[in-house]
């Protein structure tokens, strides 16, 4: 099925930043003939990058999870491309484009809402500052743990492969004779459902702890299973992931539990001791019948994302996070509350501000998020306060029914009066203007007969005058 063109040695640095050889790596060209892939699968914006790229004299290949995703009959997220084109050469050729990325500079084309990212090949690092290709941005640098923390070195398609994280992401569809270029066995484990580190895995997640987080993140998505030897050093290695820019863990927190397959990703970072680095507030809460309160609601908030991304119904990271956070949130309030003496409302905007100015330390949630999140956690407190015309006025706020679909999943954790409440106000939305006269009159009667009775019980006993024999 395959021609066999060339072979070549894989070589990546190891912890003392010295150039060694693992393996051969065989490149297997398959022709048009023989893959399932069609350019009318291939989004018409991608083709133009690529088709202009080519007419230009460069080399351009669709790359990565693009080919990937084709060749599993599955519709691609994004069209990636590779070229040996460097940044600054591929802004040359599209006025649309702009360069993005200090760590590695990509080329992203703007078609609209559309974007279509550009990498040139990139090439062996030396764990020393040098210039590829005669372009001024070309650099890299390492961490003293091995960590790349600048990677613009540019090189040719074949030790752009080798530096590929994942054989089935080693996989480049040819636009010049549309094959597809298999340089790590990728097809194969496509085939077998695994999903392979290219390379050393102990080296490669120190080069960079998030390929722990993409590794459990395609397992999942793919339905596929972590090679033994790729998931063998990830739980001794994921305090790693402590080193990473919040703003990049938030954008692969996004990736992780909102893509369709948040509550089986979960359940394997978990396993994989990779959550906690993600959200170490929630660890205190965990049990070992993952039982907890806490650990309800994260599955049925990441069951429940899951179903709307199934049935395209728009999800929203805030309801996410503020379901996530939730019951850490109460007890920190319930702690305020008891050692300082402030009313419960004051402790929970206090723990508020707690919990989410130590989350954004490991995740840098956005304030446009965390803004939105506050409003859904303090209507929680409102909707319990339904008389007179406040039923009508919560219902009115902007951000009503996501507080109320969080109080439906609170009741479905807790039960009791929680549930009656969500009940209350599930009924309350579908009412007529009569029928909710009717609920609200019936809470004002029983608000104004338990005002009664409390007015009744503060009155003082009278005492019983002492009779003369006792005196």
């Amino acid at each position: 099925m395959f021609n066999r063109v060339t072979s070549f040695c894989r070589k990546v640095l190891n912890r003392d930043n010295k150039v060694r050889e693992i393996d051969d790596l065989k490149l297997e060209i398959i022709p048009r003939q023989e893959h399932g892939i069609s350019r009318k699968d291939i989004s018409e914006n991608a083709l133009k990058v690529l088709y202009r790229l080519n007419k230009a004299g460069y080399e351009a290949y669709l790359v990565g999870g693009g080919v990937r995703d084709l060749l599993l009959e599955t519709e691609p997220k994004d069209f990636d491309i590779a070229t040996n084109a460097t940044p600054d050469e591929v802004r040359k050729l599209f006025r649309n484009c702009r360069l993005v990325g200090r760590r590695f500079r990509l080329a992203h084309i703007l078609f609209g809402r559309d974007v279509i990212e550009v990498a040139t090949f990139r090439g062996h690092h030396s764990g020393e500052k040098s210039e590829s290709k005669g372009d001024k941005n070309a650099s890299q640098s390492q961490s003293n743990d091995g960590m790349l923390l600048r990677d613009n070195v540019y090189g040719t398609i074949d030790e752009d492969a080798q530096r590929r994280d994942f054989t089935v992401n080693a996989l480049y569809y040819n636009i010049d004779d549309f094959s597809v270029r298999d340089y790590a066995g990728g097809v194969e484990d496509l085939k077998n459902r695994v999903i392979r580190l290219i390379g050393d895995p102990e080296t490669r997640y120190r080069e960079d702890p998030v390929r722990m987080l993409r590794a459990v993140r395609f397992a999942a998505k793919l339905n596929m299973e972590i090679n033994a030897a790729t998931a063998a050093p990830i739980p001794a290695l994921a305090h790693l992931l402590r080193d990473i820019p919040s703003a990049r863990l938030f954008e692969e927190s996004l990736k992780l539990l909102q893509s369709g397959h948040g509550y089986d990703t979960y359940v394997m970072l978990r396993e994989y001791n990779l959550f906690s680095p993600l959200f170490p507030i929630l660890e205190e809460h965990f049990t070992e019948d993952r039982n907890s309160k806490c650990e309800q609601m994260m599955a049925l908030v990441l069951k429940s994302t899951d179903e709307r991304i199934a049935t395209q119904q728009r999800i929203n990271p805030a309801f996410m996070y503020a379901a996530m956070l939730w019951y850490p949130l109460e007890t920190r309030a319930e702690e305020i509350a008891f050692e300082s003496g402030l009313s419960y409302y004051d402790a929970f905007m206090v723990a508020a501000n707690d919990i989410l100015d130590e989350q954004v330390k490991s995740i840098a949630i956005p304030r446009r998020f965390t803004a939105m999140i506050r409003d859904i956690w303090q209507l929680q407190l409102r909707l319990s306060r339904r008389s007179g015309t406040r039923a009508y006025k919560l219902l009115e706020q902007q951000k009503f029914r996501a507080a109320y679909d969080f109080l439906d999943m609170r009741g479905n954790v807790e039960g009791g009066q929680l549930s009656e409440l969500a009940q209350w106000w599930n009924d309350f939305q579908r009412a007529d203007r009569d029928d909710r006269n009717d609920m609200v009159q019936v809470l004002n009667k029983a608000s104004s007969t338990k005002k009664v009775r409390r007015r009744r019980k503060a009155k003082p006993r009278r005492r019983k005058p002492q009779s003369n024999q006792e005196s």
